[in-house]
């Protein structure tokens, strides 16, 4: 059975849904985020683009109109989601508007340094501006791994 974790916006006229798990959770620290969501930083759980699908109303795109599209609901603005620029199989929904937000931290922060210094997420990994390209892989797969508990054979071999 899959798990399917519902969402919308603050107003109700957009609902939407993610299944399974996320491939990795965290912390942008940019000012861009900041401004986004006239807070310290923007918190996102990342989906296969399959995996996510709105299932009541329409989004429009907000935020700066570029390659990197920022999906809001038209009536209360709420940030939802963003499709990044050159990454269309992702999808980053904003945790918060989730029914059941995340109870845990997020795994990585990014942009750091240009963070307000107070605000510190107890993020696993943390990162001044973006990983390089070749870390993200490993970022997802620990991220998946981080609740696994060692076999009784593999701890005791």
């Amino acid at each position: 059975m899959t798990d399917t974790r519902q969402g919308g916006c603050r107003c109700g006229k957009v609902r939407f849904e993610a299944s399974g798990q996320p491939l990795l959770t965290l912390a942008c620290h940019c000012t861009g985020c900041q401004r986004m969501t006239a807070s310290a930083f923007a918190l996102t759980d990342t989906y296969p683009a399959n995996a996510f699908r709105i299932t009541e109303g329409e989004v429009v795109v907000g935020g700066l109109h570029g390659a990197t599209r920022h999906q809001f609901c038209d009536y209360c603005k709420s940030w939802l989601y963003t499709e990044p620029e050159g990454m269309s199989d992702l999808v980053n929904v904003r945790s918060t508007m989730f029914d059941a937000p995340d109870k845990e931290p997020p795994f990585v922060e990014i942009f750091v340094r240009e963070g307000l210094p107070w605000a510190c997420t107890g993020a696993a990994h943390s990162y001044d501006m973006l990983p390089v390209t070749d870390e993200w892989p490993k970022l997802v797969q620990q991220f998946a791994g981080r609740k696994t508990a060692w076999a009784k054979e593999e701890f005791n071999p």
